[in-house]
């Protein structure tokens, strides 16, 4: 609610099984509320059913399915293909999840034949990319991520916490292998990083690339949101939703929004004061450096100046940002691990805090992770969301006709009542009266009285005529298109993965819909394939990559990531396709 409320056209949301974080869930009456939150504002709400399912699972998977369809929902997030086969029955839309690995135009093109209406696409491709996918499939909605946790793995082929842990990724339950601390060795044991976090990214920001992606062929921008708090979501939803309008101000013949309502914050959204790890646009012009965080995999938040005199117990910042008592602040220390303290007290750009931090010396770059007065203003209603009517009053015969119209739409509610002649002229109270839109979800933009209009209507009559005419507007503006039924395409054998494990084949259904009498999911049996497949390349990060202009390395391979726990996991690196893949654990 709170997404919308800031500006987002549409919104997904974890059902109560079955979506890529079980502990995201949502009960099905929730999920029948945010609809009827939404649709009023046309705004969609797609819900991820997106994990692999086992056998036993099946006829559960088809009831909730039914559940979804009833409430209202728009569409829901897929990965397994026996969901194909469950939905084939209903009225839903089918957008195939970014778990089912969407990097070619082959694989958006066989997914277009099978009947999903969007393709969720990888966030490792570039705007390039984007655009001959689009170029190829020009019919298929394109939804790109945008803003949020970068996952190292392309999705839907992330094994790693499966194999380490036995929390399967593909069934919601990722145990944040690529957030962990390893050691990185060469064939011969000799240690190149020490225990540094060498999987983990930094969170994508695109914010200054929506035009390219636009042009690209995207329809629909994702802000990667799930278990992230009311406060990240309003103000990332903000800012994004403000770009999206100046982009669309600057375009009005080629570009809106794909739903209603006009937004007012209370607060300027800032992106760099809200919970991040560092940005990066990652992929979007090809390979780049520096889109890891080595050192941490926490968030480090916003730069606000450098360490200038410790003094005692506090010490004061050289910089023009301002502090508050109970800011979040942190710096890396020369062992280039994350400190984090609170500000006990601030006087100016002196920071009291409340335990003086060991590590902290003069010079050191500071940052905020935890902005109080933003956290303030972003703890109470922060926006308001309204419709912009035109409204039209004129007599009929019979009595009086209100109207309303918006883009796309138009519903009107009838007075019977006797035209009686005013003894002054009504034009003032009956746009006081009209107009009086109050706690609704619209704003009256215009309203249209005929010159000659000189007839007197109670208030009361006029406050029944308004309250009409909202509860109309709800019902023409909350019920929305039907959806086409799914229709399945051809081939569905057709090949993508050297292993068959890649395919995710978990029961029955999917297994008859491949067409192979096994199912080889690795959750299952396991593989002798990568579990990890990644456009992030460690050796790149460090500059040994020859083919960008690196250092050419002086160690042997394979390469070893290295737990704490002693167990190993081979990297492979394959130049011809500019991937890291990385191998199960070993001893």
């Amino acid at each position: 609610m709170a997404a919308i409320d800031h500006g987002a056209d549409a919104v997904y949301i974890g059902a109560p099984h079955f979506g890529a974080r079980a502990a995201a869930g949502n009960s099905i009456e929730d999920i029948r509320r945010l609809c009827d939150y939404a649709h009023p504002f046309g705004v969609k709400v797609y819900v991820t059913v997106n994990t692999i399912l086992y056998d036993q699972e099946l006829e559960a998977t088809r009831q909730l399915l039914l559940d979804l369809e009833a409430v209202g929902v728009d569409a829901i997030l897929v990965q397994d293909m026996a969901v194909l086969q469950l939905a084939a029955g209903t009225s839903l839309t089918l957008h195939a999840s970014t778990q089912t690995d969407n990097r070619t135009p082959e694989k958006v093109r066989w997914l277009k034949s099978l009947g999903f209406s969007r393709t969720v696409l990888a966030r490792e491709l570039s705007v390039e990319e984007i655009a001959r996918i689009h170029a190829e499939v020009p019919d298929m909605d394109l939804e790109v991520f945008v803003h949020g946790a970068l996952c190292v793995s392309y999705s839907g082929l992330c094994y790693a916490s499966q194999n380490t842990f036995c929390r399967s990724a593909n069934r919601g339950e990722c145990a944040q292998f690529c957030r962990m601390r390893f050691s990185l060795q060469d064939a011969d044991g000799r240690e190149i990083e020490r225990e540094r976090y060498l999987l983990s990214l930094k969170d994508m920001n695109q914010s200054e690339h929506l035009q390219e992606l636009i042009e690209a062929g995207a329809t629909s921008f994702k802000i990667e949101g799930r278990l992230k708090d009311a406060a990240y979501v309003k103000n990332v939803t903000a800012a994004y939703s403000q770009r999206l309008d100046a982009i669309i101000r600057q375009h009005p013949e080629q570009y809106c929004r794909a739903s209603l309502g006009r937004c007012e914050y209370t607060f300027t959204p800032d992106l760099n004061r809200t919970f991040n790890r560092g940005y990066t646009s990652y992929f979007i012009h090809g390979r780049q450096p520096d889109i890891a965080s080595f050192d941490t995999p926490k968030a480090v938040g916003e730069f606000v100046g450098t360490v200038k005199e410790i003094r005692g117990d506090s010490f004061n910042v050289a910089g023009v940002a301002r502090f508050t008592n109970g800011d979040g602040l942190c710096f890396q220390n020369e062992e280039h691990q994350l400190e984090g303290f609170r500000a006990n007290r601030v006087e100016g750009n002196r920071i009291f805090p409340y335990k003086m931090p060991h590590g902290l010396r003069p010079g050191m770059r500071l940052y905020r992770n935890n902005d109080q007065e933003f956290e303030r203003l972003l703890s109470s209603q922060s926006a308001r969301r309204r419709i912009p009517v035109r409204l039209s009053l004129q007599a009929v015969d019979g009595g009086f006709e209100l109207s309303a119209e918006r883009t796309g739409s138009s519903c009107k509610v009838f007075l019977s009542q006797a035209h009686q002649k005013a003894q002054k002229s009504p034009r003032e109270n009956l746009v006081r009266q009209l107009t009086k839109l109050g706690d609704t979800i619209y704003e009256c933009q215009q309203l249209d009285i005929p010159a000659d209009f000189d007839y007197f209507i109670p208030n009361s009559q006029l406050s029944e005529l308004r309250r009409r005419l909202v509860e109309n507007l709800n019902l023409v503006l909350g019920s929305g298109p039907k959806i086409k039924n799914l229709v399945l395409g051809p081939d569905p054998s057709t090949k993508f993965y050297p292993y068959p494990y890649l395919y995710n084949i978990s029961n029955r259904l999917s297994q008859a819909f491949y067409g192979t009498d096994d199912l080889t999911a690795y959750e299952l049996k396991g593989g002798e394939g990568p579990i990890m497949q990644c456009r992030h390349c460690i050796r790149y990060s460090l500059g040994y990559c020859v083919k960008h202009g690196g250092k050419r390395p002086q160690w042997r391979e394979p390469l070893s990531m290295v737990l704490g726990d002693g167990r190993r996991f081979r990297l492979e690196f394959n130049c011809n396709h500019c991937q890291m893949n990385v191998y199960g654990s070993e001893k």
